[in-house]
């Protein structure tokens, strides 16, 4: 199964997976062309940034410019966390925000962890809907259209997320360090 997710990923197909979330849409969170794809399976404006995973705070690192002391205790939480950081590095140009932003997790899940490490890149994660769409908390909730729209289905479990997980809790950080609760 991740060996077959994994060559999805490099083939620049789109995903549909679990997360320790909700099920999301993925692909390679480098490539402009995946982007793309993922903005018009949603039909969401492009101006709204998704966010990515990444496997380890090592990683992390690799795609921001720096961490600051204010992010640590939420990059580090048990409770999933985007963190939205003043400049992404290295993904595609049009996955930042209009202000160059980026939102990243650092994914719990093992499978995501795995697939993550694998692949050795981070990868989109955005909920499985259409935009504007009540974000679907099983798999048997997920609209016709992402199911057909994406290339690949992760076949790890179709009970996936369960009815009381949420989307994660989203805090940015200002240019000044400063952080600002998005979603709690």
């Amino acid at each position: 199964m991740i060996e077959e997710t994994v060559a999805a990923l490099l083939e620049k197909k789109l995903i549909l997976y679990p997360t320790e979330t909700v099920w999301g849409i993925g692909g390679d969170a480098t490539d402009p062309k995946v982007v793309e794809k993922i903005y018009q399976l949603k039909r969401r404006a492009d101006h709204k940034a998704l966010i990515v995973l990444v496997n380890s705070r090592a990683m992390l690192l690799d795609y921001v410019q720096s961490i600051p002391k204010e992010a640590e205790d939420f990059i580090l939480s048990e409770r999933p966390t985007t963190v939205i950081y003043p400049k992404g590095i290295g993904f595609a140009s049009n996955l930042l925000g209009t202000d160059s932003s980026i939102g990243i997790r650092i994914t719990s899940h093992p499978f995501c962890k795995e697939l993550i490490d694998r692949f050795g890149k981070p990868i989109i994660s955005t909920s499985a809907n259409i935009s504007g769409a009540i974000t679907p908390t099983s798999f048997d909730s997920i609209d016709q259209q992402i199911l057909d729209g994406v290339d690949y289905i992760v076949p790890l479990t179709k009970e996936g997320a369960k009815a009381d997980v949420i989307p994660s809790r989203v805090v940015k950080i200002n240019s000044e360090g400063q952080i600002q609760i998005i979603r709690q």
